[in-house]
């Protein structure tokens, strides 16, 4: 396992392993790392979960509608394929509007492949993301959302 490259997401239900992807998405992964570092992701909610797509969190207001004080980042779109478990960021219309946000496949989305920045892919624990409470049918707004208990780079971790 290459610590530097692997995040620990801890949730409700358990521990989920997350390999970055450098080779993919060099830009975005450093400011995932960076954000994780700053304690960025701790708590905030999963506040766009749609059963058999995706569960979205990152946003510091918990609506879908803020992200990180860093700016946006340049889109690096890849020939990588969403499958489940897939670690993809969230953006606005423009390519290059992604911050803080970003969604854990839950099965294969092709229609997302070359349009969204793939920076991660779930290793273990894949059961966990499964349980995350979901919102709406279709907007995937959810009620009381289940929110991340911590995000750590496992190079920083003892456990």
């Amino acid at each position: 396992m290459d610590a530097e490259n692997t995040l620990y997401l801890d949730l409700k239900d358990g521990r989920v392993v997350i390999q970055l992807r450098p080779d993919l998405a060099p830009n975005h992964v450093a400011r995932i790392k960076e954000l994780v570092r700053e304690g960025f992701y701790d708590g905030l909610k999963f506040h766009r979960v749609i059963d058999g797509f995706m569960a979205q969190t990152g946003c510091p207001k918990g609506t879908g509608t803020g992200g990180s004080d860093k700016g946006h980042l340049k889109a690096e779109f890849s020939g990588e394929k969403h499958v489940r478990g897939t670690c993809s960021m969230a953006r606005a219309a423009s390519p290059d509007s992604a911050s803080s946000q970003f969604f854990i496949c839950f099965g294969a989305h092709s229609h997302l492949d070359r349009q969204y920045t793939i920076w991660g892919q779930v290793s273990e624990g894949m059961d966990f993301v499964d349980a995350i409470k979901k919102g709406a049918a279709r907007s995937g707004s959810v009620d009381s959302p289940d929110s991340i208990i911590r995000l750590r780079v496992a190079a920083d971790c003892e456990d």
